[in-house]
């Protein structure tokens, strides 16, 4: 009897230690299958998103010089027409993020700025120029210049930026709402991550 007692209890701390193991080995391949699920929402947002707006402007370059004890004046204009292509983009390959398993959390360390491109088409009208003051490379690059301190100001001034950063929250709100889902902390800036819009705050 004694003898049956004793496999019983062997047979039931076999049958534990198996569970305790199983139990472990479960735990831990979900947390190994939650970080991989994590990574490959990363991945898959780890894309160009892009925003394209399209501006116009007109600008009146004018350029006088004096000679002859400033009796004579020499002049030069133009009227420059503008018409750029814009774009506001976020390169949300270059996230940086690392993953603890022990404590389920993802923390995101850096998300890039947006980059904005300007594509400006400039045409010359009613260009007038003097034998004494002609245009110039010179004079090109102020207009060139000019004409991006312009647009800046106009893009600025429009939605442009708003819009894609819209989008950016809406391909952050999917890593936001799968490590919510999978029971993980998301963490950016030092702080948890209640809502997705504290992503570029």
């Amino acid at each position: 009897m004694r003898n049956f007692l004793l496999g019983a209890l062997i047979a039931a701390f076999i049958a534990l230690g198996i569970h305790y193991f199983i139990d472990q080995y479960t735990s831990k391949k979900t947390e190994i299958q939650s970080s991989d699920l994590i990574l490959d929402q990363i991945k898959n947002v780890g894309k160009l998103v892009v925003t394209e707006g399209h501006f116009s402007e007109v600008i009146t370059y004018k350029d006088a010089k004096k000679y002859y004890l400033d009796i004579l004046t020499a002049e030069k204009k133009a009227i420059v027409v503008v018409n750029a292509g814009v774009t506001v983009s976020y390169d949300l390959s270059k996230i940086e993020h690392n993953i603890d398993q022990t404590n389920k959390t993802l923390t995101i360390t850096n998300i890039p700025e947006a980059e904005i491109n300007i594509n400006p088409n400039i045409k010359y009208h009613d260009l007038e120029e003097d034998f004494f003051n002609q245009f110039n490379p010179e004079d090109h690059n102020l207009i060139q210049k000019e004409v991006i301190l312009q647009l800046n100001k106009k893009i600025e001034a429009s939605t442009l930026k708003s819009n894609a950063e819209n989008r950016l929250i809406s391909e952050l709100q999917k890593i936001y709402i799968l490590t919510n889902s999978l029971g993980w902390k998301l963490v950016y800036k030092g702080n948890s991550v209640t809502d997705s819009e504290q992503l570029i705050l």
